[in-house]
Protein backbone atom coordinates (compact mmCIF):
# COMPACT_ATOMS: atom_id res chain seq x y z
CA UNK A 1 0.00 0.00 0.00
CA UNK A 2 1.70 3.46 -1.20
CA UNK A 3 2.49 5.80 1.96
CA UNK A 4 0.24 8.34 0.33
CA UNK A 5 -2.67 8.17 -2.09
CA UNK A 6 -4.66 10.90 -3.64
CA UNK A 7 -7.70 10.29 -5.46
CA UNK A 8 -9.54 12.65 -7.30
CA UNK A 9 -8.18 15.67 -5.86
CA UNK A 10 -10.03 19.30 -7.01
CA UNK A 11 -9.60 22.52 -5.57
CA UNK A 12 -10.67 25.84 -6.77
CA UNK A 13 -10.11 29.42 -5.92
CA UNK A 14 -13.01 31.70 -7.01
CA UNK A 15 -13.33 30.66 -11.11
CA UNK A 16 -9.92 29.76 -11.35
CA UNK A 17 -9.67 25.93 -11.14
CA UNK A 18 -6.15 25.17 -9.03
CA UNK A 19 -6.84 21.12 -8.95
CA UNK A 20 -8.53 19.46 -11.45
CA UNK A 21 -9.25 15.67 -10.37
CA UNK A 22 -5.36 14.88 -9.43
CA UNK A 23 -4.43 11.07 -8.92
CA UNK A 24 -1.49 10.88 -7.29
CA UNK A 25 0.75 7.84 -5.15
CA UNK A 26 4.38 7.40 -3.44
CA UNK A 27 5.66 4.48 -1.77
CA UNK A 28 7.29 4.68 1.47
CA UNK A 29 11.41 5.39 0.80
CA UNK A 30 10.44 7.06 -2.92
CA UNK A 31 11.54 10.01 -4.01
CA UNK A 32 8.93 11.55 -6.72
CA UNK A 33 9.67 14.60 -8.29
CA UNK A 34 6.25 17.17 -9.17
CA UNK A 35 6.80 19.41 -12.22
CA UNK A 36 5.01 21.32 -14.50
CA UNK A 37 4.59 24.89 -16.16
CA UNK A 38 3.86 28.14 -14.28
CA UNK A 39 0.41 28.14 -13.13
CA UNK A 40 0.22 24.98 -13.48
CA UNK A 41 -1.02 23.89 -9.90
CA UNK A 42 2.08 22.58 -8.32
CA UNK A 43 2.23 24.71 -4.99
CA UNK A 44 -1.54 24.66 -5.13
CA UNK A 45 -1.15 20.50 -4.59
CA UNK A 46 1.48 20.76 -1.85
CA UNK A 47 -1.03 23.44 -0.06
CA UNK A 48 -3.85 21.04 -0.11
CA UNK A 49 -2.28 17.57 0.81
CA UNK A 50 0.07 19.73 4.05
CA UNK A 51 -3.26 21.44 4.80
CA UNK A 52 -3.34 24.90 4.10
CA UNK A 53 -6.67 24.57 1.98
CA UNK A 54 -9.13 21.66 2.55
CA UNK A 55 -9.92 20.10 -0.86
CA UNK A 56 -13.15 20.71 -2.15
CA UNK A 57 -13.39 17.01 -3.23
CA UNK A 58 -10.86 13.93 -3.02
CA UNK A 59 -9.48 11.72 -0.80
CA UNK A 60 -5.83 12.25 0.51
CA UNK A 61 -5.02 8.99 2.49
CA UNK A 62 -2.03 8.77 4.58
CA UNK A 63 -0.50 5.87 5.88
CA UNK A 64 -3.93 4.13 5.63
CA UNK A 65 -6.07 7.48 6.87
CA UNK A 66 -7.66 10.07 4.81
CA UNK A 67 -6.60 13.58 5.80
CA UNK A 68 -8.20 15.47 3.77
CA UNK A 69 -9.89 18.55 5.34
CA UNK A 70 -7.12 18.25 8.69
CA UNK A 71 -5.70 21.17 9.73
CA UNK A 72 -1.71 21.80 9.04
CA UNK A 73 -0.92 21.38 12.66
CA UNK A 74 -2.52 17.71 12.26
CA UNK A 75 -1.06 16.41 9.76
CA UNK A 76 2.04 17.56 10.45
CA UNK A 77 1.72 15.59 14.04
CA UNK A 78 1.05 12.74 11.90
CA UNK A 79 3.85 12.96 9.90
CA UNK A 80 3.81 14.78 6.98
CA UNK A 81 6.32 17.59 6.70
CA UNK A 82 6.44 20.58 3.83
CA UNK A 83 8.73 23.49 3.42
CA UNK A 84 7.84 26.58 0.97
CA UNK A 85 8.73 28.25 -2.07
CA UNK A 86 9.74 31.46 -0.26
CA UNK A 87 11.74 30.70 2.62
CA UNK A 88 9.66 31.38 5.66
CA UNK A 89 11.80 30.93 9.16
CA UNK A 90 11.34 32.92 12.14
CA UNK A 91 13.83 35.60 11.31
CA UNK A 92 14.76 37.41 14.66
CA UNK A 93 15.34 33.87 16.62
CA UNK A 94 18.49 31.62 16.42
CA UNK A 95 19.12 28.42 14.40
CA UNK A 96 19.32 26.10 16.81
CA UNK A 97 15.43 28.23 18.18
CA UNK A 98 14.15 27.67 14.71
CA UNK A 99 14.43 24.11 14.52
CA UNK A 100 13.57 23.40 18.48
CA UNK A 101 10.34 25.20 17.54
CA UNK A 102 10.38 22.40 14.84
CA UNK A 103 9.44 19.95 17.62
CA UNK A 104 6.41 21.81 18.82
CA UNK A 105 4.51 19.30 17.40
CA UNK A 106 5.87 16.38 19.42
CA UNK A 107 6.22 17.64 22.83
CA UNK A 108 4.01 16.56 25.99
CA UNK A 109 4.43 19.36 28.87
CA UNK A 110 1.86 22.00 28.96
CA UNK A 111 1.32 25.29 29.97
CA UNK A 112 1.83 24.34 34.06
CA UNK A 113 5.13 22.86 33.43
CA UNK A 114 6.34 25.54 31.32
CA UNK A 115 5.64 28.06 34.20
CA UNK A 116 6.94 26.23 37.09
CA UNK A 117 9.82 24.84 35.50
CA UNK A 118 9.24 21.39 36.56
CA UNK A 119 11.40 18.94 36.08
CA UNK A 120 9.92 17.01 33.60
CA UNK A 121 9.75 20.52 31.49
CA UNK A 122 13.19 21.11 32.19
CA UNK A 123 14.37 17.49 30.54
CA UNK A 124 11.92 17.96 27.90
CA UNK A 125 14.06 21.32 26.65
CA UNK A 126 16.79 19.50 26.80
CA UNK A 127 15.76 16.69 24.66
CA UNK A 128 14.66 19.41 22.32
CA UNK A 129 17.21 20.97 22.39
CA UNK A 130 19.60 18.28 21.92
CA UNK A 131 17.44 16.65 19.13
CA UNK A 132 17.85 20.23 17.44
CA UNK A 133 21.56 20.22 17.19
CA UNK A 134 21.69 16.32 15.83
CA UNK A 135 19.49 17.53 13.10
CA UNK A 136 21.66 20.29 12.54
CA UNK A 137 24.39 18.22 12.04
CA UNK A 138 23.09 16.59 8.96
CA UNK A 139 23.69 19.49 7.08
CA UNK A 140 27.47 19.32 8.01
CA UNK A 141 29.95 22.52 8.90
CA UNK A 142 26.97 24.74 6.96
CA UNK A 143 25.19 25.05 9.77
CA UNK A 144 27.10 23.42 12.79
CA UNK A 145 29.07 25.26 16.27
CA UNK A 146 28.37 28.92 16.06
CA UNK A 147 26.15 29.55 13.80
CA UNK A 148 23.83 27.89 16.22
CA UNK A 149 23.58 30.73 17.71
CA UNK A 150 23.53 33.08 14.91
CA UNK A 151 20.03 34.59 13.99
CA UNK A 152 18.36 33.43 11.00
CA UNK A 153 18.79 36.40 9.52
CA UNK A 154 22.10 36.34 8.79
CA UNK A 155 22.30 33.33 6.87
CA UNK A 156 23.00 33.38 3.44
CA UNK A 157 20.15 32.46 0.67
CA UNK A 158 21.37 28.87 0.54
CA UNK A 159 21.66 28.46 4.35
CA UNK A 160 18.43 30.01 4.83
CA UNK A 161 16.71 26.93 2.57
CA UNK A 162 19.19 24.16 4.45
CA UNK A 163 17.49 25.76 7.69
CA UNK A 164 13.91 25.54 6.96
CA UNK A 165 14.70 21.94 5.50
CA UNK A 166 16.25 20.82 9.26
CA UNK A 167 13.25 22.54 10.81
CA UNK A 168 10.84 20.56 8.80
CA UNK A 169 13.18 17.34 9.98
CA UNK A 170 12.83 18.22 13.29
CA UNK A 171 8.91 17.28 13.02
CA UNK A 172 10.00 13.65 13.12
CA UNK A 173 8.25 12.99 9.30
CA UNK A 174 8.14 10.22 7.35
CA UNK A 175 7.32 12.25 4.27
CA UNK A 176 8.86 15.51 3.37
CA UNK A 177 7.28 18.00 0.75
CA UNK A 178 10.29 20.44 -0.63
CA UNK A 179 8.87 23.44 -2.59
CA UNK A 180 11.70 24.53 -5.06
CA UNK A 181 14.52 23.80 -2.85
CA UNK A 182 16.87 24.51 -4.85
CA UNK A 183 15.34 28.24 -6.25
CA UNK A 184 17.55 30.93 -6.10
CA UNK A 185 20.86 29.36 -5.67
CA UNK A 186 24.20 29.13 -7.91
CA UNK A 187 25.15 25.89 -9.45
CA UNK A 188 27.20 24.68 -6.73
CA UNK A 189 24.86 25.20 -3.55
CA UNK A 190 22.29 23.84 -6.37
CA UNK A 191 24.71 20.22 -6.29
CA UNK A 192 25.30 20.04 -2.83
CA UNK A 193 21.59 20.48 -2.37
CA UNK A 194 20.95 17.84 -4.44
CA UNK A 195 23.12 15.41 -2.82
CA UNK A 196 21.45 16.11 0.34
CA UNK A 197 18.20 15.47 -0.87
CA UNK A 198 19.25 12.17 -1.61
CA UNK A 199 20.78 11.65 1.73
CA UNK A 200 17.62 12.88 2.88
CA UNK A 201 15.90 9.08 1.96
CA UNK A 202 19.71 7.13 2.17
CA UNK A 203 20.91 8.83 5.61
CA UNK A 204 17.53 9.31 7.32
CA UNK A 205 14.82 6.74 5.80
CA UNK A 206 12.32 9.91 4.41
CA UNK A 207 9.65 9.44 1.90
CA UNK A 208 10.46 12.88 -0.53
CA UNK A 209 7.89 14.68 -2.90
CA UNK A 210 9.87 17.59 -5.00
CA UNK A 211 8.73 20.46 -6.97
CA UNK A 212 11.20 21.49 -9.01
CA UNK A 213 11.75 23.33 -11.92
CA UNK A 214 15.43 22.59 -12.22
CA UNK A 215 15.34 19.44 -14.82
CA UNK A 216 19.24 18.25 -14.01
CA UNK A 217 17.88 18.28 -10.64
CA UNK A 218 14.76 16.50 -11.38
CA UNK A 219 16.75 13.68 -13.30
CA UNK A 220 19.30 13.42 -10.82
CA UNK A 221 16.97 12.64 -7.82
CA UNK A 222 13.77 11.33 -8.78
CA UNK A 223 12.52 7.37 -9.13
CA UNK A 224 9.45 9.14 -10.34
CA UNK A 225 8.22 11.84 -12.36
CA UNK A 226 4.78 13.47 -12.32
CA UNK A 227 3.94 16.46 -14.79
CA UNK A 228 0.86 18.65 -13.99
CA UNK A 229 -0.36 21.46 -16.51
CA UNK A 230 -3.42 23.57 -15.69
CA UNK A 231 -4.01 21.83 -12.27
CA UNK A 232 -4.42 18.38 -14.74
CA UNK A 233 -1.93 15.41 -14.36
CA UNK A 234 -0.22 14.46 -18.12
CA UNK A 235 2.22 12.15 -17.51
CA UNK A 236 4.01 10.20 -15.16
CA UNK A 237 7.17 7.93 -15.40
CA UNK A 238 10.55 8.01 -15.22
CA UNK A 239 12.66 11.14 -15.62
CA UNK A 240 13.44 9.77 -19.67
CA UNK A 241 9.96 9.07 -20.14
CA UNK A 242 8.28 11.77 -19.12
CA UNK A 243 11.10 14.32 -20.67
CA UNK A 244 10.29 13.06 -24.20
CA UNK A 245 6.44 12.45 -23.95
CA UNK A 246 4.63 15.09 -26.26
CA UNK A 247 2.13 16.47 -24.39
CA UNK A 248 4.87 17.71 -21.96
CA UNK A 249 7.32 18.99 -24.39
CA UNK A 250 4.06 21.46 -25.69
CA UNK A 251 2.66 22.15 -22.12
CA UNK A 252 6.60 23.83 -21.78
CA UNK A 253 7.21 24.90 -25.07
CA UNK A 254 3.74 25.88 -26.16
CA UNK A 255 4.36 23.83 -29.40
CA UNK A 256 4.07 20.29 -30.40
CA UNK A 257 6.92 18.10 -30.40
CA UNK A 258 9.08 18.47 -33.46
CA UNK A 259 8.14 22.05 -34.11
CA UNK A 260 10.80 23.31 -31.21
CA UNK A 261 14.94 24.05 -31.61
CA UNK A 262 17.24 22.17 -30.15
CA UNK A 263 18.33 25.06 -28.08
CA UNK A 264 14.96 24.82 -26.46
CA UNK A 265 14.72 20.88 -25.97
CA UNK A 266 18.01 21.11 -24.22
CA UNK A 267 15.84 21.98 -20.75
CA UNK A 268 15.47 18.70 -20.09
CA UNK A 269 19.20 17.60 -21.09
Amino acid sequence: MPLLEIRGLEKQFGGIKALGGVDFHIDEGEIVSVIGPNGAGKTSFFNVISGMFPPDDGTIVFDGDNVAGHLPNEITKRGIARTFQNVRLFPNLTVLENVMVGQHCRTKQGIWGTIFQTKAQREEEQMIEDNAKEVLSFFGTRLAGYRHDQPAFVLSYANRRRLEIARAMATEPRLILLDEPTAGMNPKETVELTELIGKLRSDRGLTVVIIEHDMKVVKNVSDRVVVLDHGVKIAEGDYDTVSTNEDVIEAYLGRPHGEAGDDEESEYE
